[in-house]
């Protein structure tokens, strides 16, 4: 089964990120938490402290489906500090694979990379002059081909629902949202 790798660097959101590994495997998903820090622990914007199931040299590039990058800062600094993240990043690109990245990580990771120009995208307010010549879109959660963008925490169930609609069916996605009483009547902009 191929992977979705969830990278978490010190000063992540942990919103973003643990909500992302958790709505993914509920989609039946191989969703995997990363760290990047040399250490399986990691500690959150908001010193939530959790274990990642592997090591960013652990990452099999070849069966990564997903690369998924949370924000919070200095969490999406740290992200785009790491050489490693940076080497899979540009394969995944450049072999037109799936990329998502929410609150600042659209910007200070992706438009730092050249990875966004004249692509549509969003971010977390603030951060747009950052993201590298995307096409910038005021919405939650936007996806220009192979890559999501998502504006911030509260966006994230509408990220993990873009992604899951493009690996398992838009019917996982729906199913997932509906079993965490997120219905469309009250969330319009997810169906």
């Amino acid at each position: 089964m191929k992977r979705a790798y969830v990278f978490f660097a010190d000063g992540f959101e942990e919103l973003e990120a643990i909500g992302t590994v958790d709505m993914l495997r509920r989609a039946g998903m191989d969703a995997v938490s990363v760290s990047v820090t040399g250490s399986p622990y990691v500690t959150g914007a908001h010193n939530v402290t959790v274990k990642t199931d592997i090591s960013i040299s652990e990452v099999d590039a070849e069966n990564a489906e997903w690369l998924v990058l949370p924000g919070g800062m200095p969490g999406a600094v740290n992200l785009y500090d790491c050489a490693e993240l940076q080497a899979l990043l540009r394969s995944q690109y450049d072999r037109n694979r799936n990329i998502a990245a929410i609150c600042a990580s659209p910007a200070v990771v992706l438009g730092q990379l050249g990875m966004l120009k004249g692509r549509k995208a969003t971010c977390y307010p603030g951060f747009e002059s950052k993201c590298g010549g995307a096409e910038m879109k005021d919405e939650r959660c936007v996806t220009d081909a192979n890559i999501v963008t998502a504006n911030g925490p509260s966006s994230v169930t509408n990220m993990c629902f873009a992604i899951i609609s493009i690996s398992k069916g838009r019917e996982t996605a729906v199913r997932v949202m509906n079993d965490m009483l997120i219905y469309p009547k009250e969330q319009p902009y997810f169906f």
